[in-house]
């Protein structure tokens, strides 16, 4: 059985789970996303994208 999920749902996870337990304060949180936005409109964001999709696709691939 394959599950698929959002990267934006598991890092909206991840982040809840570091405020929550281990002291992220939410101001931080807040600026790590900001952050990201603005990642998102720079020249870098077609990098990171490919990034993100390369290492998604080699976890893809990994065998049980």
């Amino acid at each position: 059985m394959a599950l698929s999920i959002s990267a934006v749902v598991l890092l909206a996870i991840i982040v809840f789970l570091l405020v929550k337990k281990s002291g992220l304060k939410a101001g931080h949180a807040v600026v790590c996303t900001l952050l990201g936005f603005y990642l998102a409109s720079s020249s870098i964001a077609p990098t990171i994208s490919e990034l993100t999709t390369n290492v998604a696709g080699m976890i893809g691939d990994i065998k049980f």
